[in-house]
């Protein structure tokens, strides 16, 4: 299995631009030799929080997905003001808007890609422990967002029957799952 790219790209144009995402439409020679199309949603990369205190509990949040049109329960996440800037930092920031949580002991646990297959979207994922309560940032109740603690073991299950179903809330808490079990 060949590793180069069978893609070539004849040129791009940007068709929508705001704040926080940049469409691109591509023209492209596909793998096969035919012509066509390719879109691209540009996001800059993203983080996502395992928050887990010393009695073993993760601290999840709780809002209305407009997208999806559904409620969802997920591991605090959110973007990088800019491709630079540190990911630690743009977790830190995240976990203290969305819970009010200030972590002194922070792992990585890499990163994943996000419909890689339509977007640029990384997502850098961390286990955040030793935790303290920080002041409270009005964001949070702009986006509607609420906190809950639950044992890692529900949060666990909540991953294997579906009902936390984003992306990064599910390869975060796996990982972190892994971890436990390896230090025990």
């Amino acid at each position: 299995m060949s590793m180069r790219n069978p893609w070539k790209r004849l040129s791009s144009k940007e068709v929508y631009r705001n704040k926080w995402v940049r469409l691109r439409e591509d023209r492209v020679i596909r793998p096969d030799g035919t012509k066509g199309i390719y879109s691209v949603l540009e996001l800059p990369p993203s983080v996502g929080i395992v928050a887990l205190d010393d009695r073993n509990r993760v601290l999840l949040v709780g809002q209305w997905r407009y997208s999806t049109r559904r409620y969802s329960w997920e591991i605090p996440t959110g973007g990088c003001e800019s491709a630079r800037e540190p990911k630690l930092r743009a977790a830190k920031r995240e976990l203290a808007e969305e819970t009010g949580m200030i972590a002194r002991r922070w792992i990585s646990l890499g990163e994943i890609q996000n419909s890689n297959g339509a977007t640029t979207d990384i997502a850098h994922l961390f286990l955040a422990s030793d935790l303290s309560v920080g002041p409270v940032s009005a964001e949070a109740s702009r986006e509607g967002i609420t906190s809950k603690w639950y044992p890692f073991g529900s949060a666990l299950r909540m991953v294997l029957s579906g009902r936390i179903s984003e992306s990064c809330s599910v390869a975060a808490i796996l990982k972190v799952e892994r971890l436990l079990k390896k230090a025990s």
